[in-house]
């Protein structure tokens, strides 16, 4: 079974009168993992789609929905998985592919058929990114071993973590979608310090690895008007181009960040020094 929702784009100046249900409404993914679902939310922003895919006991299969208007998910689009569960596999016309935990495969543009199962009697939870594509380029599992990984951060500004670049040009061709892991050390809980803005790509983030009952403070809007939302595990938020997208919580925690546009440049980025934040 799919399920799906859309999300129009915003205009910062009408966001700056959002108050906290509207802002979360219009950003924040509450529910991505229900069993034996698949649940999508389409967003105007560079039409990207935000999912997760709970297959318990059985497989599910990607279907096509309305707003795409094509036969298939992938005859216009190509795909990101990163499994956030237990042991999983993915089906690509025929081809299976076995994803641990942190472990991550694109699909190209142009796929008929993905199949999503559990392994070893563990509960997968396969959370997906898409974005628009205008060529095929190969399928690819990239596992932790095949990561660019990028030590950031200190300790004595409570940010040290651990990027893992996973969907990323440096390692496999994709069109414009791009995707990776951050892991904050224990003892640390602000991401993406100092906050940026980059005008030619929007991005959704995707918090997991949160012990209950701790949350998370997600910190969007313009660098000198900023607004926050704040979320539990499993969660996702979208984050418009002109937005920053920083985080702080009650304790370490990992997050898969995607994006999509114009640029591949990870380091394409307007960077707001921390004491210039409103």
């Amino acid at each position: 079974m799919t399920n799906f929702s859309f999300r129009y784009a915003s205009n910062p100046t009408d966001v700056n009168k959002y108050g906290t249900n509207e802002l979360r409404e219009q950003f924040l993914i509450e529910k991505l993992f229900v069993e034996n679902e698949i649940q999508l939310t389409y967003s105007m922003y560079d039409r990207y789609i935000v999912g997760g895919v709970m297959p318990v006991g059985g497989s599910l299969k990607l279907e096509t929905i309305p707003y795409l208007k094509s036969e298939n998910f992938l005859d216009r689009r190509e795909l990101g998985i990163i499994n956030v569960g237990g042991s999983g596999t993915v089906t690509v016309d025929g081809v299976q592919y076995d994803l641990q935990k942190k472990e991550a495969l694109y699909v190209g543009q142009g796929c008929k058929e993905v199949i999503f199962s559990g392994a070893n009697g563990e509960q997968p939870l396969f959370y997906i990114n898409s974005a628009p594509a205008h060529k095929k380029f190969p399928n690819k599992k990239i596992g932790r071993e095949d990561a660019e990984i990028i030590q950031l951060g200190e300790e004595k500004t409570a940010n040290r973590r651990v990027l893992n670049k996973l969907i990323v040009n440096s390692i496999v061709e994709t069109c414009q979608l791009q995707m990776g892991i951050t892991e904050l050390l224990p003892g640390n809980v602000w991401n993406t310090m100092p906050s940026h803005t980059h005008n030619r790509r929007m991005e959704a983030y995707f918090y997991f690895d949160i012990e209950a009952p701790q949350t998370i403070c997600h910190f969007m809007g313009e660098p000198q008007n900023t607004r926050h939302i704040f979320m539990q595990n499993h969660q996702a938020v979208l984050s418009p181009e002109w937005s920053i997208h920083s985080g702080a919580g009650t304790s370490n925690y990992s997050f898969v960040w995607g994006m999509a546009g114009e640029n591949l440049d990870y380091s394409d980025m307007d960077i707001c020094p921390p004491n210039e934040l409103r």
